[in-house]
């Protein structure tokens, strides 16, 4: 059986533990119990976490588990020098150790992500890269697996990381039952990005909302201000000046955004030619999607297709 150990200091986010539940269901899912979950703490007994009500733990210092798991607070906060030097030695001696969000901000003060690709939640990574330089922090990424150090972004994106664990320890069919059990998508993509267009623009009115939400489900349209203004039952004129004002965007520039974050997604879920991914999206051809890339990504979309890979695969 796999000992998983979820490490929490005073003031972790609850939320951070949402991931223990992927191991949970996994030991409904087969014929006999895969894991082991564990709480810990630096001293054990009870420990108060965010909203201010205390879980019950126990201490650190056996090394005799398979995986470690750090639970972020919700903003970065000191960490017990005790816990920090638990950390550094146990990077040496198990499997895997990880952090959900902000939990990654303990294991680089312990020195473990030195020189590695981590992400965090993409509030606090650049916070992070400049507290540790010798950090490659990717912030726009669900999750990275780098050797034996997982790193994940905001809590949620924990769920990610723990069902790319159970398909590492246990198969794919295993963690898509499980997923299904929790009523979630099998997993987002590690190089999956944190960020949505849609959240990005944040409308005020419905108007402006419908015309967004037509957009994203006609890519592969035109999509013309005359046809988004239509949708949205207001003239062009007073649309492209109401969409201004409430998104901060210009109408073709929230499309071109949506088209760039679907083809982002077409080529993080699948091995589509980029021909087909430019036509699906709405790009019309290869080189008009190149060079929307290089606007916003300061790369081709081969590249961010191979990063993408990479990041799957490491």
């Amino acid at each position: 059986m796999l000992k998983i150990g979820f490490i929490v200091n005073p003031g972790f986010q609850i939320m951070s533990l949402t991931a223990m539940t992927v191991f949970e269901f996994a030991n409904y899912a087969g014929k006999k119990p895969v894991y082991n979950v564990q709480l810990l703490s630096e001293h054990g007994g009870p420990v108060v976490n965010s909203l201010g009500f205390s879980m019950e733990t126990k201490a650190l210092g056996s090394f005799a588990f398979d995986t470690f798991i750090v639970a972020g607070p919700p903003v970065p906060d000191v960490v017990p020098p005790g816990v920090l030097a638990f950390l550094g030695n146990a990077a040496k001696k198990v499997r895997r150790i990880a952090s959900i969000c902000t939990g990654a901000f303990a294991l680089a003060e312990a020195g473990v992500l030195d020189g590695r690709r981590v992400t965090t939640h993409w509030v606090v990574a650049r916070e992070m890269a400049q507290r540790y330089p010798a950090v490659k922090v990717e912030e726009d990424r669900i999750y990275i697996a780098d050797g034996n150090v997982w790193t994940s972004a905001g809590m949620t994106a924990g769920l990610d990381l723990a069902l790319a664990m159970l398909e590492d320890d246990c198969g794919v069919q295993i963690a898509r039952q499980v997923a299904r059990s929790l009523v979630m998508y099998h997993r987002r993509a590690g190089g999956q990005s944190q960020f949505s267009s849609l959240l990005e623009v944040a409308p005020k009115s419905d108007r402006i909302q419908r015309a967004l939400t037509h957009a994203r489900q006609n890519l592969k349209s035109v999509l013309s201000i005359e046809e988004l203004a239509y949708v949205a039952n207001i003239s062009p004129r007073q649309f492209s000046r109401l969409f201004h004002a409430e998104t901060g965007h210009t109408p073709a520039k929230a499309v071109e955004n949506l088209r760039l974050e679907a083809a982002r997604l077409m080529m993080e879920e699948g091995n589509h030619p980029i021909e087909l991914i430019a036509r699906e999206t709405g790009f019309a051809d290869r080189e008009r999607m190149r060079r929307a890339f290089i606007r916003a990504f300061g790369q081709p979309p081969q590249t961010v297709k191979r990063g993408a890979r990479d990041a799957e695969e490491a």
